[in-house]
């Protein structure tokens, strides 16, 4: 049955008849970036997620020696001449007392400006998300493809299954009884603000600056699921925050395919792909073409409380199914809203994955509700299900007016947007690399960090690739601190310059000198101490890049910056030519974004027992992502004969 678009009911008295969620003070709430504007939610909320919030630690500032002292073996091997170097380490020594000021300034923000929070974290929402106006396409979002269900074969019983694994994990998050997440064998917690804007989220473009909107998880209990560029409203949780039968979900699942499939959409969707000030303007005319009714069909695609993309493709490969995950392939484009926060893609054949809007909320929370989904099966669901009662209505949010929105305008808008996304998605070029020569265990049974001797072999891979390195990002996450976020792990170091040059760009699997290769493994260890040591200083908060970006926020009008932000040298250390990170799961097939410089790659990896995962973006007029992919195997092989025949030590 479908059903006509009906406005919210504004009364607590439903919310809180059974439901674990306590009603928020407003139905809504716009956020600007700010995360200590919806502190009084997690207090409101209240249970375990939030327990720890009041005790966290916050983001400490390193002495300008401590940065410098880190910054400059990092920046060395990227200089392109003596002169360059020497203006470098003269820069560096000159550092301290030419950026006094601009430390005693960031002491302020983070003692009296921001003392309840992250000294960072609001430049950070805002300028590094909510003001860029780029689109969110490629440069903003990731996604994850999950492993295959083998109990569900089919886009309706693998969409209903994990509707119904959201729905549950949704009921712990938005009733705060979802445990506090810790790490490492002290179990230190994490911060857990993210949590408020996963579930009824929504980016809403503006000029200038975006906002992110949240919803009552107790006023709205639908899901939105997109076909064909139509948006529908289901049923996901009944009045005690429990999903739906699975039947049920089934059940309206298959009639919006035949709803959708049975009519044309206007395709609004796809506008969500464009620049943000174009969407902008886009969404201003769709609201002013129609009225009050496209008011409320709005509010209802943007909250509800996650999105499900029923795709019509049927990918095999990784690559195929990446490349609908991460912008919607060749045709899927308009099958999807790319502000919403959590986006759900499944195919006909039963491929799943998961896209991730990223300004408020970072990968790693997100990861628990994949984890949730991925170890939910169909048959698992079928067990814990309530019986069918028949909950399954469904209503196309926007079909009742669509001719209001068939204006010359509005068309131009679309027409203009879909052009925007076939020029941007076709200058993109992915490649996965499934390394099934080894995995972590070799890694550990040599010796050696897995994460850090992967860094390594990226590094000597891209040497290869461009003849030199490259400025290298890992994400390594400070969630450890009130409302942080990640820090910059850099791979670049003078013993990493080391070890890709005796390494040389060219691979040499059979190195039978025996001083040469005790030559090479004492820089690999070198190499892969260096970038332990430097990883557990960024994630204690004490990297170097969101140091000297504050300070650099902080330089006043008519004021002259410290010489180091003006060098050659500088610029070319901060600019991400290899942007990676690293997320290993069990039940995760691949996983990716795009590259952050024109001239770069995004090289996303997994590091399994047995096996590594790589997924490389970068623009295709380079050719770096097939390039990379092929040299990064040969890379990896070489290392693995370097090391294979010495007796194991710990180099950790």
């Amino acid at each position: 049955m479908t059903r006509p678009l009906r406005p919210r009911v504004s009364s607590n008295a439903r919310a809180m008849s059974s439901s674990p969620f306590k009603p928020w003070p407003d139905r809504v709430i716009e956020c600007n970036g700010d995360y200590r504007r919806e502190t009084y939610l997690e207090k409101h909320i209240g249970g375990p997620l939030y327990k720890h919030q009041s005790s966290l630690p916050r983001l400490p500032i390193p002495s300008l020696e401590e940065t410098m002292q880190r910054f400059l073996p990092t920046a060395l091997p990227l200089t392109k001449s003596d002169e360059e170097r020497q203006s470098l380490e003269k820069a560096c020594s000159q550092f301290p007392s030419e950026a006094a000021l601009l430390q005693q300034r960031l002491h302020q923000r983070r003692d009296v400006d921001m003392q309840d929070s992250s000294w960072l974290q609001l430049w950070w929402n805002q300028m590094g998300y909510l003001q860029v106006r780029d689109t969110v396409v490629i440069n903003v979002s990731y996604f994850f493809q999950f492993a295959d269900d083998p109990t569900a074969t089919s886009n309706i019983t693998r969409g209903a299954t994990i509707l119904f694994a959201a729905a549950e994990f949704r009921r712990l998050v938005c009733s705060g009884q979802f445990p506090a997440e810790t790490v490492g064998k002290k179990k230190t917690a994490l911060c857990s603000t993210a949590f408020k804007y996963m579930f009824n989220a929504c980016r809403i473009p503006k000029r200038i600056q975006d906002t992110y909107r949240i919803y009552d998880p107790s006023r709205f209990s639908h899901a939105v699921v997109a076909r064909k560029g139509h948006f529908f409203s289901i049923k996901l949780c009944d009045e005690s925050g429990m999903p739906v039968a699975l039947g049920d979900l089934q059940t309206a699942l298959e009639r919006v395919i035949e709803a959708a499939d049975n009519s044309e959409a206007l395709e609004i969707g796809i506008l969500t792909s464009n620049d943000r000030d174009s969407w902008a303007d886009a969404r201003e005319a769709l609201l002013e073409a129609g009225g009050v009714e496209m008011a409320a069909a709005m509010e209802e695609l943007e909250s509800g409380a996650l999105l499900l993309c029923l795709d019509e493709e049927n990918p095999v490969s990784r690559r195929q199914f990446s490349e609908l995950l991460l912008y919607g392939g060749e045709a899927s484009g308009s099958n999807r809203w790319f502000d919403k926060s959590i986006q759900i893609i499944c195919t006909e054949n039963g491929k799943a994955g998961l896209l991730g809007e990223h300004s408020m909320m970072d990968g790693m929370p997100v990861v628990q509700l994949a984890d949730h989904i991925c170890k939910t099966s169909y048959a698992n669901a079928s067990s814990r299900s309530l019986p069918t009662k028949g909950d399954n209505e469904i209503c196309n949010i926007f079909s009742s007016f669509n001719s209001k929105l068939q204006t010359r305008s509005i068309e131009n808008f679309i027409r203009e947007a879909q052009d925007a996304h076939i020029t941007w998605t076709g200058k993109h070029e992915l490649h996965v690399q499934s390394f099934q020569g080894y995995g972590s265990s070799f890694i550990k049974k040599a010796g050696f960090s897995p994460d850090a001797f992967v860094q390594i072999a990226m590094q000597l891979a891209t040497f290869r690739l461009w003849g030199e390195q490259g400025g290298t990002y890992e994400a390594t996450q400070v969630r450890p601190f009130l409302h942080g976020r990640t820090e910059t792990t850099r791979t670049v170091s003078e013993e990493s310059e080391a070890f890709v040059k005796i390494m040389g760009l060219f691979a040499n699997n059979s190195e039978t000198d025996d001083s040469a290769r005790e030559e090479k493994i004492a820089k690999l260890e070198a190499a892969v101490q260096a970038h332990v040591k430097y990883i557990g200083n960024a994630a204690k908060g004490l990297g170097v890049d969101r140091h000297l970006f504050g300070l650099s926020l902080l330089v006043a009008d008519g004021e002259k910056a410290p010489a180091l932000y003006s060098l050659p040298a500088f610029v070319r250390s901060k600019t991400w030519r290899v942007s990676t990170s690293n997320l290993t799961h069990p039940k995760f097939d691949n996983w990716g974004y795009g590259e952050v410089t024109t001239l770069g790659v995004g090289l996303s990896y997994s590091v399994h027992g047995d096996h590594c995962m790589f997924c490389v973006t970068s623009l295709k007029e380079h050719g770096f992502a097939e390039k990379l992919s092929h040299i990064l195997e040969e890379a990896l092989l070489e290392m693995k004969a370097l090391v294979q025949i010495q007796s194991p030590k710990s180099r950790l």
